[in-house]
């Protein structure tokens, strides 16, 4: 089961997610999170969730691209003023905070989720302060973590899932041999390496990730 919610996560680029629910075909219901760069237009989210507001994350121009009619864009607390620089694509605009649990309805599709706290120990970029966010999505009987933009802190080492995405490319998160120690710890059945490839890191942090992930952890390489 686990296997048939991987196929159905697409990383475009970075941090930039896609999920599509609803069983076979999976048309049913679609979570972008953090879109950018995105190179198609498909205009069909029931949900945008946004870790937090730096640009590689937030990125009007390609909430646009994945908006449509019935969208609800899904923003931490502190990014309150600044997401309304998209109100204008999204049905609403929903703000979550660190360490709680939300249930949304959109048009036809129901979203249960959990936020988990996403900071930097020792680097200035993610002050645990900012109230940025990884999410656990709950989606047909799984637990997909996005980690978003952090290090291997108490929280994300907390964190009970059997999909984990997790960043790797260092730099202004934890780099691959601390995102592998961090799967390690978690256990998933699948980890995704994230965030390289673009604006930091290189496919060979995935391929250090991979090499230092233990099994039964299986890995499985979304940017191409």
């Amino acid at each position: 089961m686990t296997e048939n919610i991987t196929e159905n996560i697409t990383v475009f680029t970075h941090n930039s997610i896609r999920i599509r629910t609803g069983g076979e075909g999976a048309g049913n219901g679609n979570i972008y999170i953090d879109p950018f760069q995105m190179k198609i237009a498909p205009k069909d989210a029931d949900f945008i969730l946004i870790t937090h507001d730096h640009f590689d994350h937030f990125s009007v121009e390609d909430i646009e691209k994945a908006a449509c009619d019935h969208t609800i864009l899904v923003v931490p607390e502190k990014m309150r003023d600044k997401a309304q620089e998209a109100a204008k694509l999204v049905s609403q605009i929903i703000t979550v905070e660190p360490g709680k649990s939300y249930e949304l309805s959109g048009q036809e599709e129901r979203l249960e989720f959990e936020t988990v706290p996403a900071y930097n120990l020792l680097k200035p970029f993610h002050p645990k302060s900012a109230g940025w966010v990884g999410y656990i999505l709950k989606i047909e009987g799984r637990r997909i973590y996005i980690a978003g933009d952090t290090d291997a802190t108490k929280e994300a080492k907390a964190v009970k899932c059997d999909v984990a995405l997790v960043p790797v490319g260092g730099t202004y998160t934890m780099d691959a041999k601390k995102a592998a120690e961090l799967v390690n710890d978690l256990q998933p059945a699948v980890a995704i390496p994230v965030h390289y490839g673009s604006v930091v890191g290189s496919p060979e942090d995935a391929r250090i990730f991979a090499a230092n992930v233990k099994a039964p952890v299986k890995v499985e390489i979304k940017i191409l």
